[in-house]
């Protein structure tokens, strides 16, 4: 057990709310793009200049820095290199993760570390053997490969293996689509993709005119990944970084998915992580956004139980708005509230959500309006509850709302 290296916990941060939320719930690592060259350009992105304030904060608070530049690099965006490298290079990124070999060769030319992405689709150590002579210090598997195929590539090479843990798989390999382009013009492989995939569809038969829908399932739209039951083989299989999906995906999706795989990680290493322990942390998982759950190709090639059979999320719960922070008291530790729609009760349980603050989950145990204790706050009521993580004025309120 102590032989073994704790992996690294890396989330995805698309803003600086998911950013917040994920240093303030464990991460390791955060990866994010720039508003160009990565695989998410639909997602909301940082802008250039924000890359020395994004370090600083993460080095304060010890947090790895990962730049994503991995979508293909056409010719005429070349010269977007020599601006974001550069930048990123002054601002004090530690990696860039990438895969098109512009990027490596201008990372090299720049002196920065980088990471092959998942795009590469490497199975094998004589592939991680290649890139780590082009000066990668790091491969990010192909989705595809199983446990027991990592098992083996980490016998027989040195370089870091990062593998996603969590989040939303594709029907394609490593991510490599064409569907959306080819449909749309919006290509998969430089960030565009707009999911067509996830999608119900029905075949026509043009000879007696009639159609069908195909089957009960959305046949080309897989269940996202979750590996919390496995976690711990996959901590034994010395994986050096444990990835979580979701750019695109909501605060509450960030704070919840990684303060659930920290709490799995350090419960391992103090011999605690039992089987009860994972299913009630698979309870948490399931109550933000997933498509149901499948362990992808960790134990080989996924079934037809794998792929989704509603169309959108499968979350045990909601967030309702309700209302904005006002002010926060620090020497009563209470946050004080404009109820604006709806109303929240003794018991309920909220989110708080802001840039700052990152998102904050709590249980309301004390509702104060004009100096009296009441039960229950409707829209209109100014009211203070106590609140011990610090928030902000003009923080979102939300009610979390079993479905």
């Amino acid at each position: 057990m102590n032989k073994i290296k704790k992996p690294e916990l890396m989330a995805p941060a698309g803003d600086w709310t998911m950013l917040t939320a994920a240093v303030n719930n464990g991460a390791d690592a955060v990866y994010f793009g720039v508003n160009k060259l990565n695989m998410r350009s639909k997602a909301a992105n940082f802008a250039i200049d924000e890359l020395p304030k994004i370090v600083s904060f993460c080095q304060e608070k010890k947090v790895t820095t990962y730049l994503t530049l991995n979508s293909i690099i056409k010719e005429d965006e070349i010269s977007d290199l020599d601006e974001i490298i550069p930048a990123a290079k002054k601002s004090g990124i530690d990696r860039i993760i990438c895969w098109d070999l512009s990027v490596i060769q201008k990372c090299n030319e720049y002196d920065i570390p980088f990471c092959i992405s998942t795009q590469a689709s490497i199975s094998n150590s004589q592939s991680a053997a290649f890139y780590e002579s082009l000066g990668a210090i790091r491969i990010v598997l192909a989705r595809e490969c199983s446990l027991e195929e990592i098992k083996k590539i980490r016998k027989s090479t040195n370089i870091e293996i990062e593998a996603f843990v969590h989040g939303a798989m594709c029907i394609a390999v490593s991510g490599r689509c064409f569907m959306s382009h080819h449909l749309f013009g919006k290509s998969a492989n430089q960030g565009e993709c707009i999911q067509p995939c996830r999608r119900e569809y029905e075949v026509f038969d043009n000879a007696i005119d009639k159609s069908m829908i195909i089957g009960t399932d959305y046949v080309l739209s897989p269940n996202d990944l979750c590996t919390i039951e496995f976690l711990d083989q996959l901590i034994e299989s010395g994986i050096n970084s444990f990835k979580i999906e979701g750019r695109k995906r909501s605060p509450e999706y960030t704070a919840k998915t990684v303060s659930v795989y920290r709490r799995g990680i350090d419960l391992y290493f103090e011999n605690k992580l039992e089987k009860d322990l994972k299913k009630e942390l698979l309870k948490e998982l399931e109550t933000v956004y997933n498509r149901g759950f499948s362990t992808g190709f960790y134990f080989g090639i996924p079934s037809s139980e794998d792929y989704a059979d509603i169309y959108g999320s499968k979350a045990t719960t909601r967030k309702d708005y309700i209302g904005k922070v006002l002010n926060y008291y620090k020497k009563a530790n209470a946050a004080y509230v404009q109820i604006e729609t709806g109303k929240i009760g003794t018991s309920d349980n909220i989110l708080i959500i802001g840039p700052t603050s990152g998102v904050v989950e709590l249980s309301i145990e004390n509702i104060i309006k004009d100096d009296e204790s009441i039960l229950t706050a409707e829209k209109g009521d100014r009211i203070t509850f106590p609140c011990e993580q610090l928030v902000r004025p003009h923080d979102t309120v939300y009610k979390i709302v079993n479905i």
